[in-house]
């Protein structure tokens, strides 16, 4: 079958980001009950693993500018989740709700012959692995939650405003303007906007929602770094909702940042935090 424009425009933006990574990295497609799933892979074969889950329309390579300092003392496995844009297909099982999520991570990480492992999300991707955490808490040694979304608390009402007509009625046109408004003052990597804005408009997407996960009964180490100037939610109200809910974790904001920003811009501040957590 012959791709669409959007199809051509969104595979050679995917090549572009995907330029940006290492030079070592291996692009795996693991097979599981709901179709095989891309994974980016970089870093030493024996370092410890450890899982990343974008937000939605990032795809698995928005972190390309974490993967130099991360991989270099992890095994890193950055996914594109099942259901969004990006090289992971929908095929075999239906993905009907959240507890496919948690299926499919299973069957992922058996995939790639993962026992435990360490694991961090970003936004939908952070929400995905707190409930993981909580589905399968013996195969994730540390769980870091990048501006977490539907975790802590919802999303402010300005902000699902803003949002809205990009759900409702997607073009690059408005995908660009509410990046741009979200992250004003920060200036993302121009390859991965053009990616987000095409990963917005992509055809068939399905991300798939629940409810907020018990943090409560969360029971790996747990950090949470937050976006000062995020505009899904309060920072502030969140690290103090984390620190009274869970006093053993750490809630770190992260000064200048806003929720798309990351974890693109100003990589070191994120990378030296993930790294001194996870030890």
């Amino acid at each position: 079958m012959t791709p669409s424009a959007h199809e051509r425009a969104f595979g050679l933006a995917y090549d572009a980001l995907r330029a940006r990574w290492p030079g070592s990295t291996e692009e795996r497609d693991v097979d599981t009950p709901y179709g095989p799933t891309r994974v980016h892979v970089h870093g030493p074969v024996d370092g410890p693993p450890l899982v990343l889950l974008p937000g939605g329309s990032a795809t698995g390579l928005v972190w390309f500018a974490n993967a130099p300092a991360l991989g270099a003392r992890y095994r890193v496995h950055a996914v594109d989740l099942l259901g969004d844009a990006g090289r992971t297909e929908r095929r075999g099982r239906s993905l009907k709700g959240a507890d496919d999520l948690t299926a499919w991570l299973d069957a992922l990480l058996d995939g790639l012959g993962l026992t435990r492992a360490h694991l961090c999300g970003h936004s939908y991707g952070a929400w995905l692995a707190a409930r993981y955490a909580l589905h399968a808490p013996e195969r994730v040694d540390r769980l870091a939650l990048v501006d977490p979304t539907r975790v802590f608390t919802g999303f402010r009402p300005g902000y699902l405003l803003r949002a809205l007509p990009v759900l409702i009625r997607p073009t690059e046109a408005r995908a660009r303007a509410f990046l741009a408004w979200e992250t004003a003052g920060t200036h993302p990597d121009e390859a991965w906007q053009r990616l987000y804005a095409l990963a917005s408009t992509t055809p068939g997407r399905k991300l798939v929602a629940g409810g907020r996960p018990r943090i409560a009964d969360l029971r790996p180490p747990l950090l949470v770094l937050l976006a000062e100037r995020s505009r899904t939610h309060r920072a502030a109200e969140v690290a103090d909702r984390v620190r009274r809910t869970l006093p053993e974790a750490e809630a770190v904001l992260l000064p200048g940042a806003t929720h798309h920003s990351l974890p693109l811009t100003a990589p070191e501040r994120l990378d030296e935090r993930l790294l001194a957590f996870l030890g």
